[in-house]
């Protein structure tokens, strides 16, 4: 049945080959329950709720990947969006969660509608291509930063806005000795190696003293608390112009993040169709199911390099995230020292899209460095995106090369121009 109805023999697989990758993808991936959960935290987000709906987005999307797409995939709730639904959506744009949430379902909405027309190829055309790179760069350089802050090494200072951290603190401590472990074994190439390394830095955290080792009264999780995070969306705020723009920004960036994603791992445009609106369906359901947006996880490389090539790979991470769910009332101990150094490491990765920038054609180099600075220094990932667009399109236009600029991008620059005037 599995050979059938997958094509294992057409994909030139078995189904050892694909359970194996499968494993392989969720070990690796497998942290984002804790990380996610403690992002989503920040926005007001039950904690223990946050990581059950991180863990039912992940299982969710990869069913989509595995039924309807058949791609080795896996989908998880991913580390850009979510700092864009927290720091952008509600810290920025000043919505409740709950309203942010509702952003996520339109923005989903439109990402699917997008999906099924030729629209999404007319989008990919007009924005350029230093944008797009800027875009991943700027979100990993912000993703960078708040490891830094959340572990302690980056604090405010009044006099120079921020500063260095006091190596001293058992939680800064806590904080360099992971990440200096987390990046041996990410060079290592050592398969689970973010999550061994949340279990060593919160080991050296309680060995530090800053591991608060309450009782656990039950290994299951709070079913109860997440029970109101599923019925919390709230749609009130739809008539406002914060609302709308960030279904505007946020749609952009799912579009790029996991249209850059997909075919960069698997360049087989004949398959993209299927896994994009297989992500576009998880991001409604994200907002549903209590979450920050699904996304394509970069993790999928280790799968798909362990030889997962169909959906089998994605069911079998899928189906290992219901167990992982009982795991949760552990994860509550985890201190913000053992993740902060896993979004170090992947805002290095991200940012690494730096070098296929043009950096000698500085009409398009100016833009892309406005983008990916003010990302992380405004706190917002839509001003960084704002400010990158309108600067590419009048740069463009002030030395005669505005026909290099198509409609749609003025038009999208016309509209953050209008989004900067209101709120800003």
């Amino acid at each position: 049945m599995l050979h059938r109805w997958y094509k294992l023999q057409d994909a030139g697989t078995t189904v050892r080959t694909e359970v194996m990758a499968g494993l392989t993808a969720f070990i690796t991936v497998s942290y984002i329950i804790a990380v996610n959960g403690s992002l989503l935290h920040q926005a007001g987000v039950p904690y223990e709720a946050a990581m059950i709906a991180t863990a039912n987005v992940s299982f969710f999307g990869c069913m989509m990947m595995s039924f309807y797409a058949n791609s080795p995939f896996i989908v998880v709730p991913g580390l850009g969006t979510s700092a864009f639904f927290v720091f952008t959506l509600v810290t920025s744009l000043g919505l409740p969660w709950q309203q942010a949430l509702a952003v996520v379902i339109t923005a989903g909405g439109l990402f699917l509608l997008i999906t099924v027309t030729p629209f999404a190829k007319h989008l990919l055309a007009a924005i350029p291509k230093s944008l797009i790179h800027a875009m991943t760069a700027g979100i990993g350089f912000f993703i960078a930063f708040l490891g830094l802050k959340n572990g302690g090494l980056v604090v405010a200072n009044p006099g120079t806005f921020v500063k260095m951290g006091n190596v001293h603190d058992p939680y800064v401590a806590t904080t360099l000795i992971t990440l200096l472990v987390m990046i041996w074994l990410f060079l290592r190439k050592v398969k689970g190696g973010f999550l061994l390394g949340i279990l060593f830095g919160t080991l050296v955290g309680w060995l530090m003293g800053i591991v608060k080792g309450d009782k656990i009264d039950s290994m299951l999780p709070s079913f109860a608390s997440y029970g109101d995070l599923l019925g919390a969306v709230d749609f009130s705020g739809w008539t406002s112009f914060s609302f709308w723009i960030g279904v505007f920004a946020l749609t952009i960036t799912v579009l790029f993040e996991n249209m850059g994603a997909q075919l960069g791992m698997i360049p087989d445009r004949n398959r993209f169709t299927y896994s994009f609106r297989a992500i576009a369906v998880s991001i409604i359901g994200a907002g549903l199911l209590g979450s920050s947006p699904a996304s394509t996880a970069a993790e999928s490389a280790t799968g798909i390099a362990a030889g997962g090539k169909t959906g089998l790979t994605s069911l079998v991470a899928g189906l290992l995230f219901i167990p992982a769910m009982f795991c949760i009332p552990l994860l509550q101990w985890i201190p913000a020292s053992a993740i902060a150094p896993i979004l170090i490491i992947v805002g290095a990765l991200m940012l690494q899209q730096i070098t296929l920038i043009d950096t000698t054609d500085m009409s398009e180099w100016i833009p892309a460095v406005l983008l990916i600075a003010l990302v992380p220094l405004t706190f917002s990932i839509a001003n960084g995106i704002a400010v990158g667009f309108i600067a590419y399109a009048l740069i463009k236009l002030c030395i005669g090369r505005g026909k290099e600029v198509s409609p749609i991008m003025y038009a999208i620059a016309g509209t953050f121009i209008l989004y900067l005037i209101l709120n800003v």
